[in-house]
């Protein structure tokens, strides 16, 4: 069936209440099984304000639930902040496109004008965030980073293919730092957290990421077609590979799975917290 990876925040899915590992089994009672992704994606698009009933299967439900998603042009706004209590930031990234990292220190420079002093703290969130442009993944990391590799990029043939990104000396943010992860948090949310792990630079909470670090080359063929092909991989500063692997924080907080209640609607419970070593 095809499955969830990660519900974009704001998105239709995502204000439907759809999660992390979901198997959509029906479109509008239309059975999935085996159903290509091109095909899944024709049936779930659709006109804006028309509506698709997705029944969804996730782990700890008996029986299938049927979800009412309403269609709409989707816009995605990359960083969102604001202040906590006592001198506290909060950032959450939920897609790393063009203008992340300038949108990044715009943020940080708003939350410490509303601060009047420097933070005490911050927390990055990155939880389902599916990643985008490595380019802004590097200027993320960078803000934390105050040298030092961030990401390199390794090929079958080492001597072409390797590309390592560096840190720069710049204004920086270089106070305490807590970045949340999730199953949902891949590929560029993925370089960003192993690279503040690798550095010491930051405490990883949340659970074991995706692990979607590979390098796709798109090859285009004389008739008119092409073919893709994995031609690389991303590795964190200390030489781990991310593919198929994720990052596994250094707190793992699990957020027990929904059950269903006498309504039929899931309940979430209190996440149990549980400290390994990084």
């Amino acid at each position: 069936f095809p499955t969830v990876i990660t519900p974009i925040e704001d998105t239709p899915a995502y204000k439907a209440g759809l999660k992390s590992g979901d198997h959509i089994v029906k479109i509008d009672g239309k059975p999935t099984k085996n159903m290509s992704l091109v095909d899944v994606v024709k049936l779930i698009r659709g006109l804006k304000g028309k509506p698709v009933i997705l029944t969804i299967m996730r782990e700890g439900l008996t029986t299938p639930q049927d979800y009412k998603v309403v269609r709409d042009i989707i816009k995605v706004k990359s960083v969102k902040y604001k202040m906590l209590e006592d001198g506290y930031g909060y950032v959450r990234v939920t897609q790393f496109q063009e203008k992340t990292s300038k949108d990044l220190e715009l943020a940080m420079a708003d939350l410490e004008k509303q601060n009047k002093k420097p933070l005490k703290g911050l927390i990055l969130d990155l939880r389902n965030d599916p990643g985008g442009l490595l380019d802004q993944a590097v200027g993320v990391a960078d803000k934390f980073i105050p040298e030092g590799l961030i990401v390199y990029i390794e090929g079958r043939k080492k001597a072409d293919d390797k590309m390592r990104f560096y840190a720069k000396k710049r204004d920086d943010y270089t106070g305490p730092l807590v970045v949340l992860v999730n199953e949902g948090s891949a590929s560029a949310s993925e370089i960003v957290a192993g690279a503040l792990q690798d550095h010491k630079r930051a405490i990883l909470v949340g659970t074991k990421t995706f692990g979607k670090g590979s390098v796709q080359t798109i090859f285009p063929l004389n008739d008119g077609s092409a073919v893709k092909l994995t031609t690389a991989k991303y590795y964190t500063p200390k030489g781990r590979s991310i593919q198929s692997t994720g990052i596994t924080p250094d707190i793992v907080v699990k957020l027990p799975t929904p059950a269903p209640a006498k309504d039929g609607k899931p309940v979430e419970k209190e996440p149990e917290a549980k400290a390994v070593k990084p």
